[in-house]
């Protein structure tokens, strides 16, 4: 029997999983996609992440952690499955579900199980629970069973999971316990002890209060732009304000937290309002981004545009839910333009990726600058003089050509 079961490998849980087995625990990674385990009992990674492909290496060729492709006994059950949202914007609790009635075959009384997938206050406590309670598993009686949310940035993976503050959920306070000390064998970080919903709640609430920060930003930026002034200038001078620290404006939201999260705490219609309203803001950004940087390239007679940076943030390769991606994908299909696309870290078929950043810019009209890749900002003012006309929606490309909207965004 192994030490940790970790279910689902993903950007979550195969870092987790291997850092489990650095800690000296026995741990089962299990995940239903065959290239993934493929990858892993070779010791090898599919997901770009600094230091993690040395570190699955090492605890796979020592034994530490063995790939499977159904759930092991083990005396502690983690689940890191995806839940994502619908259509209709709510969440798709089918893998959680499913990695649950596949634990609740194998668990044998006593065990741990956890939850580290975000889901909507409440979901551990009823659909989750009640898996193994029809099982005869009583939690805090003969299982204990808790959420702990993930916090953790791409790129930074490694350290965050092992550093940053956790909240430990328990469905009892024997469950709680018991969750706080498996952790403490991993994570030097602060562990804050809770109740499942009220750390399901508060994830909910982190990501939240990004996106709607993040909205009045662009909100700003739209007024800004309404009354003919620069919008990062202004919120800098509003900034000095002591108790003061208004978000720049950007391109939209993106990753796999912030755009998703705020969806489920819309359950009960009315309640979340300011929320709904964020997400409407924030998911028309890419689209008003795509028609002014149009607009710019017909006004300068701009046949060719260069779009730098795919990815959803700087200097990583993760283009899940890119407001980037989403830009290039309107642009490329004007037919005004001849769109090419850069990004040091990724090439996405349907963009007309170039070979290089040289490449890219030097046979463009127009170069638009969407992520602040260190590449760029190194390298741009090499690679480009006065004359070249340059968009930078980051604020950040050290060049005196480059302009920085005003922010003409939706209102």
């Amino acid at each position: 029997m192994f030490d940790v079961c970790v279910v689902g490998l993903g950007h979550i849980g195969l870092p987790t999983a291997a850092l489990l087995a650095r800690a000296g625990v026995r741990v089962a990674g299990v995940d239903i996609s065959p290239t993934v385990l493929a990858a892993l009992k070779r010791g090898e990674v599919l997901i770009p992440e600094p230091g993690l492909t040395q570190l699955v290496a090492d605890v796979v060729h020592d034994g530490s952690l063995v790939a499977h492709d159904a759930v092991q006994p083990a005396s502690t059950f983690l689940i890191t499955v995806p839940t994502p949202i619908r259509e209709d914007h709510s969440c798709d609790l089918g893998s959680v579900i499913a990695a649950a009635e596949a634990v609740a075959a194998v668990v044998t009384a006593g065990a741990l199980v956890i939850l580290e997938s975000t889901v909507p206050p409440g979901t551990t406590a009823s659909s989750f629970a009640q898996v193994f309670e029809r099982r005869g598993l009583i939690p805090g009686v003969n299982i204990h069973i808790a959420f702990c949310p993930e916090r953790a940035l791409p790129g930074s993976t490694l350290r965050e999971i092992a550093t940053n503050a956790r909240l430990v959920g328990g469905l009892t306070p024997s469950c709680t316990e018991a969750a706080t000390a498996f952790y403490a064998m991993f994570v030097s970080g602060p562990l804050h002890p809770t109740t499942a919903t009220m750390a399901e709640t508060a994830k909910l609430f982190e990501n939240t209060y990004r996106d709607v920060n993040i909205a009045l930003a662009n909100q700003f930026a739209s007024l800004c732009s309404s009354i003919g002034i620069p919008a990062r200038e202004t919120i800098a001078l509003a900034n000095h304000h002591p108790r003061v620290q208004v978000h720049n404006p950007g391109i939209g939201v993106g990753g796999h937290c912030i755009p998703v999260d705020p969806y489920f705490l819309l359950g009960s219609e009315g309640i979340a309002s300011l929320v709904a309203q964020a997400r409407a803001v924030n998911n028309a950004v890419p689209a008003a981004v795509a028609r002014d940087i149009e607009a710019e390239a017909i006004r300068l007679g701009a046949r060719t545009v260069a779009i730098l940076g795919l990815t959803y943030k700087e200097d990583t390769a993760d283009v899940r839910d890119s407001p980037a991606v989403a830009v290039a994908r309107a642009l490329a299909g004007c037919s005004d333009l001849d769109i090419a696309t850069f990004d040091p870290y990724v090439a996405l078929d349907g963009l007309n990726p170039s070979e290089s950043l040289a490449a890219a810019v030097g046979d463009a009209h127009l170069t638009v600058v969407l992520v602040a890749h260190a590449a760029f900002i190194a390298a741009l003012p090499e690679l480009l003089d006065d004359s070249a006309n340059v968009v930078d929606y980051t604020g950040k490309v050290p060049l005196e050509s480059a302009k920085v909207p005003l922010g003409r965004l939706p209102s």
